[in-house]
């Protein structure tokens, strides 16, 4: 790889943006093209989801993963608590999830997905492969998307590292 190619964003970059290639090599405003993209098409996919995206990571932390409290589960998402009450509620009444006694702990309630919501969480899952995968049409290959997809990881599990109170890193999912 020569010393420019290193450097140079390529022939591809900033074509057909608003601001006609100026900002392309600006990592700020790269990354806030590709969030707004991504909130955008997983929003879409999420539109009949009580909580929208984030009714989609409740369901899929209580689908995925061994049930935690309301608030660890808060904790984890990086979900205010009184915003998960608000959204739990929304969830539970669509009998998406249930809240169950913690036996280890009565004051808690553990979240649980129901089968419906598991069911639901498998087509949820297909819409967001599909919002990806439109979002990241811009790398061509499927190899260069699975490299965007690992260096991401890593650069997140980095960032997360850094703020080792929010914990979302392990939230981060290897799809």
């Amino acid at each position: 790889m020569s010393q420019a190619s290193k450097s140079d964003p390529g022939p591809q970059a900033g074509r057909g943006s608003a601001c006609g290639g100026v900002l392309s090599g600006d990592l700020g405003w790269a990354l806030g093209v590709v969030f707004r993209a991504y909130v955008a098409a997983a929003s879409a996919a999420f539109a009949d989801l009580p909580g929208g995206p984030r009714g989609y990571q409740v369901l899929a932390a209580a689908t995925r993963s061994e049930p935690g409290s309301q608030l660890e589960l808060a904790q984890h998402l990086g979900i205010d608590r009184t915003v998960m009450t608000y959204l739990l509620d929304d969830l539970e009444r669509a009998g998406l999830i249930e809240r169950r006694p913690d036996p280890a702990d009565r004051r808690a309630r553990r979240i649980v997905a129901t089968p419906p919501g598991r069911d639901l969480l498998d087509v949820l899952d297909r819409r967001l492969r599909a919002a990806e995968h439109q979002v990241l049409a811009g790398l061509g290959k499927e190899a260069d998307r699975l490299a965007f997809r690992a260096l991401l990881r890593q650069i997140a599990t980095h960032a997360d590292a850094l703020h080792p109170a929010r914990g979302a890193a392990c939230a981060v999912s290897a799809g």
